[in-house]
């Protein structure tokens, strides 16, 4: 049987316990916290003054914070480029409407809310240039992204076990900076958004730890090839009005990078806490291939930290069509 056929054999295997994934891993629409939870409520006659409230914190946040939640929120709103990417993995049946597909169309749902509230609130704080931020978000969901898995759905569950641990720590550590900065209301909104991150991170790790169970060499070569090509973020496609693609996904990163929401030692982290939580070392009954790709594995932490010791950021700000200097 081909590596294709077997990789379809174990997702319908796991396709059995897809709705136990979602009874633990994902919340009922009813239940679920709506963006409008976190906003000022249009509805009410304290709206304006709420509004106002909201504009006055913001003013106090630096401007590396607002280039870094401008970028997380455009990231977030591109979940239609998101969506239609994992529906083209294998053993996803967009037509017939299988449990994995069901998955995704719930996991997609939940995520839709955090670009919806971001958006808002970057709206309404006063603090950007809304139009350009509309005209990016535009581009990145017409630019698409490649992220280097293809349709293998062994590659692209690590890529997502990966990257909501990512978005986990990102959004936590814009929450931890809106709270030092005295602005309680953004840090909790964005500390809900890591939670749910968090969670969802659960989930799809949980998958990977299904498939070392049932196909450990294939899941742990796939493991290696991730890591070896380099997990690329999202919005990497990133660019402004005007510009070519991917240009402004380094100004981006670097900015994250000096006000440490987002670092070189994160990505480290993160990939040893991976291995660890799939117990590398531990699996057995591995081929000779995939044995020397777990040696790989377990060698390259230490190496990207070395490598991340040498990574020098630009200590100025990039000046972004997005956001303007405040004016002091």
């Amino acid at each position: 049987m081909s590596t294709k056929n077997i990789r379809l054999e174990v997702m319908r295997f796991l396709e059995k316990n897809v709705d136990t994934f979602i009874d633990q891993y994902l919340i009922p629409v009813e239940k679920i916290w709506q963006p409008t939870d976190y906003l000022p409520n249009s509805e009410k006659e304290t709206f304006f003054d709420d509004v106002k409230e909201l504009r006055e914190l913001a003013k106090d946040l630096p401007y590396d914070f607002w280039v870094v939640l401008v970028g997380d929120t455009i990231t977030e709103e591109a979940l239609p480029t998101y969506e239609s990417w994992l529906m083209q993995v294998e053993g996803i049946d967009n037509v017939e409407r299988n449990g994995w597909s069901r998955w995704i169309r719930q996991w997609t749902s939940e995520e839709n809310r955090h670009g919806d509230l971001l958006n808002k609130y970057l709206y309404l704080s006063g603090r950007v240039n809304m139009r350009e931020i509309e005209q990016t978000t535009q581009h990145l969901i017409s630019d698409g992204f490649d992220i280097g898995t293809g349709r293998d759905p062994y590659k692209n569950f690590v890529y997502t076990s990966f990257q909501e641990l990512a978005t986990f720590v990102s959004h936590n550590r814009v929450a931890e900076l809106a709270k030092k900065a005295g602005d309680d209301k953004l840090s909790r909104m964005c500390k809900r958004i890591a939670s749910d991150e968090m969670r969802h991170h659960h989930a799809y790790s949980e998958f990977v730890n299904s498939i070392f169970e049932v196909d450990a060499s294939e899941m742990m070569l796939a493991f290696q090839y991730m890591m070896k090509q380099k997990i690329v973020m999202p919005a990497h496609f990133l660019r402004e009005s005007g510009q070519k693609i991917s240009t402004a996904f380094e100004q981006f990163s670097n900015a994250a990078q000096r006000i440490g929401v987002y670092t070189a030692t994160d990505y480290v982290d993160i990939m040893q806490k991976l291995i660890s939580k799939w117990n590398i070392d531990k699996i057995t009954g591995l081929t000779d291939e995939a044995e020397r790709a777990r040696d790989f594995l377990m060698k390259l932490p230490a190496r990207m930290t070395k490598i991340s010791e040498r990574l020098v950021v630009p200590p100025d700000s990039y000046i972004f069509k997005w956001v303007q200097p405040a004016v002091k």
